[in-house]
């Protein structure tokens, strides 16, 4: 094809993508009243996407980081409102991320095999439409994160968001609409429906023309979606701990656990949310924690009121999540300054602050008399969720050991747990970890099929 071919084709293809493909009832681009018309507008505009040319994608995946730079403050704003989660400071630090280090086309890479008898690809291939579930806690960077990959492999996104952060999830549905338009994309990249339900979950998951379902959220979201009969990639729950042995630098472990755990007030899945420590540090420790980075020091008889309003029953208050530490002291009568950031205690690994996921700036502290002993302690908190862990140590010997026997998608070494995203850190970023079904940190490469072509005794010239 000469350059005036393809030039000829651009065009055409930008002028039927600015085609209407689907009437939304909302004025946002790519909201429907019901889940049937947003996978049918998606479907319609995959053809598109499908057709486009790599360049032509990653162009609208410029187009899209733009605005949710553009967008960072008011996307960030919107969620903590609707939510009552979060940090706003931190969730515009969030969007910046996941605007300039999640993975386009570049991800999309073809492998070959040449030699005597021919010429054999490995080419990646888009599933189509695929269906997404996204959590509160990250609702529209898990949107735009999952957009940019999804598109990048040539595929159209329908979202089943977490209805209480609807307003949001719209509103970064539509921004990625607006961008691909504006670029000379087709309409409906992205979709979702109005009002988002676990009847609507239930009618993507459930669709014919939804080959691939992504769930981003807790372990029951995720065990429905593996439960659908079709191919699944699951990012479930955690409770990271965080090891600390003597031969760590316990002043910086103290100052990178707490900023992991603080930040968007323990909303990340992969955020610390305990602590074992070796016994001859812990003191160390804690020290540094309560004297240098603003942690509270919780009396036994607070630490019992505090699990009183925590856990309502034993099960998780959802009020509770998301809320910085001034506040949740405040809900059992204690006021604080400003300056403390994060709540802290001593425990056994059984106490219910420990062992469960809170989502939440609270870090109990176990003591373990020896390395082995923190290994098995941290392992047995981590729950087999495979998700993440951390630890701070100079042995590389030990942490090797950790490490295998922690097994997760995610192992953090001296350092805060937000370094596993790129902040601070080498790597790409997501918000779609899938510890529960193996894929680990999920890019481009996650949502493709792969194809193998094969030119047997030909197109070889060694």
């Amino acid at each position: 094809m000469s350059v005036n071919e393809q030039m000829v084709q651009d065009i055409v293809q930008g002028v039927m993508a600015k085609m209407q493909l689907g009437a939304d009832v909302s004025g946002k681009r790519g909201v429907f009243q019901g889940m049937e018309e947003a996978i049918e507008a998606a479907k319609k505009a995959q053809k598109y996407i499908h057709s486009m040319s790599i360049d032509q994608r990653e162009k609208i995946i410029t187009g899209i980081r733009k605005k949710t730079v553009e967008n960072a403050e008011i996307l960030a704003r919107m969620a903590v409102e609707e939510t009552g989660m979060g940090n706003v400071g931190h969730k515009i630090l969030k969007h910046q991320l996941v605007a300039e280090k999640t993975p386009g086309t570049e991800d999309i890479k073809t492998t070959a095999w040449s030699g005597d008898r021919g010429l054999t690809l490995v080419e990646m291939g888009p599933f189509g439409v695929i269906g997404a579930i996204t959590p509160t806690t990250n609702p529209s960077e898990t949107i735009i994160c999952n957009t940019i990959g999804m598109l990048a492999g040539g595929n159209t996104v329908v979202f089943s968001p977490h209805p209480v952060a609807t307003k949001t999830s719209i509103f970064a549905v539509n921004m990625l609409n607006e961008a691909s338009v504006e670029a000379g994309g087709p309409d409906n990249i992205a979709c979702t429906v109005e009002k988002p339900s676990i009847e609507n979950s239930n009618i993507m998951m459930k669709h014919k023309d939804i080959p691939l379902i992504v769930a981003t959220g807790g372990p029951g979201v995720v065990t429905a979606v593996l439960s659908s009969g079709k191919r699944g990639i699951g990012a479930g729950a955690g409770n990271p701990p965080a090891l600390v042995d003597e031969t760590a630098d316990i002043r910086k472990a103290a100052e990178d656990i707490v900023n992991g755990c603080t930040f968007d007030n323990n909303l990340p899945c992969i955020a610390e949310k305990e602590i074992v420590a070796i016994d001859s540090i812990a003191d160390e420790l804690m020290n540094y924690m309560i004297n240098e980075q603003g942690c509270y020091l919780i009396s036994k008889e607070e630490q019992d009121k505090l699990t009183e309003v925590v856990l309502q029953n034993g099960r998780l208050n959802r009020k509770c999540v998301g809320r910085d530490a001034k506040t949740l002291l405040a809900m059992i009568g204690i006021q604080v300054d400003d300056n403390i950031r994060c709540i802290t205690f001593e425990g056994e690994k059984e106490h219910p602050l420990i062992a469960e996921e809170l989502m939440m700036p609270i870090l109990g502290i176990v003591r373990a008399k020896d390395f082995d002993d923190a290994v098995e302690k941290a392992v047995w908190l981590e729950h087999g969720n495979r998700h993440s862990a951390h630890i701070h140590s100079k042995n590389v010997d030990r942490i090797t050991q950790y490490a295998k026997a922690i097994d997760t998608a995610i192992l953090v070494k001296n350092g805060p747990s937000y370094a596993a995203l790129g902040f601070g850190g080498e790597g790409y970023c997501t918000f779609t970890i899938a510890s529960r079904t193996g894929e680990g940190l999920t890019s481009a490469s996650s949502f493709v099929k792969r194809r193998r072509c094969v030119m047997t005794d030909s197109l070889c010239i060694r």
